[in-house]
C-alpha cells in the first residue's frame, strides 16, 4: 500500500509557497531563484519519488503544484507586459487543456489517471526555460513561448491518444 506523504511529496509542496511569492517579487535576479527554485523542487521530487516510491497524496499534489507555479508566473508576467496574453494562452495550453480534460472526468465520474509523457515533461522543461528567458528579457523569450506552445500541442495530442486507447483486460486477452 502506498504510503499518504512522502519526502518526494514536501519538496513537491515547496513550489506552492514559491507560486504565492512570486508576484510579489519584483527583481530580475529574485524571479529567477523561484524560477530556479521550483525547477530543482520539480526535478528533485520525481527523483525521490522514483528512488524511494510515490505516494496517493504525489499523484495529486505534483500536477496541481506545477500548474499552481505556472499559471501564477505566467500570468504575473503577463500582467506586467512582458508576455502577450494570447502567448501567455498559449504557452499553458496543455496545462488549460489537462485541468478540463480533469473537471470533464470528475463530472462525468470517469476519472482517467495517466502516467508522465515525454510531450509533457517536454512541456515543462520548456514552460520553466521560458519563465527564465522572459524575467532574464532574453531576446528570444518570444520564440521559446512559441517552440514551448508548438511542443504543448503536441502534448496535447499525446496524452489525448493515449487516453483514448482501449485499455487492456482479461475479457478482451489482454494481460
Amino acid at each position: 500500500m502506498k504510503p499518504w506523504v512522502t519526502w518526494a511529496d514536501l519538496l513537491t509542496a515547496l513550489r506552492i509557497p514559491l507560486a504565492v511569492a512570486f508576484p510579489f517579487v519584483l527583481q530580475r535576479g529574485w524571479q529567477l531563484a523561484l524560477v530556479g527554485a521550483a525547477a530543482a523542487s520539480d526535478f528533485f521530487d520525481g527523483m525521490l519519488a522514483r528512488r524511494f516510491g510515490s505516494s496517493r497524496t504525489g499523484a495529486i499534489l505534483d500536477p496541481v503544484a506545477d500548474k499552481l507555479f505556472m499559471t501564477t508566473a505566467f500570468l504575473t508576467l503577463a500582467g506586467r507586459g512582458l508576455l502577450h496574453p494570447i502567448e501567455i494562452v498559449a504557452v499553458l495550453a496543455r496545462d488549460i487543456v489537462a485541468v478540463l480534460g480533469w473537471f470533464g472526468g470528475w463530472l462525468l465520474r470517469r476519472p482517467v489517471a495517466l502516467p508522465a509523457r515525454a510531450g509533457g515533461k517536454a512541456v515543462t522543461v520548456l514552460q520553466l526555460l521560458t519563465l527564465a528567458a522572459v524575467v532574464a528579457d532574453s531576446p528570444y523569450a518570444r520564440r521559446l513561448a512559441w517552440a514551448t506552445a508548438a511542443v504543448g500541442l503536441y502534448a496535447i495530442w499525446d496524452y489525448g491518444r493515449a487516453a483514448t486507447r482501449p485499455r487492456s483486460s482479461p475479457l478482451n486477452g489482454g494481460a
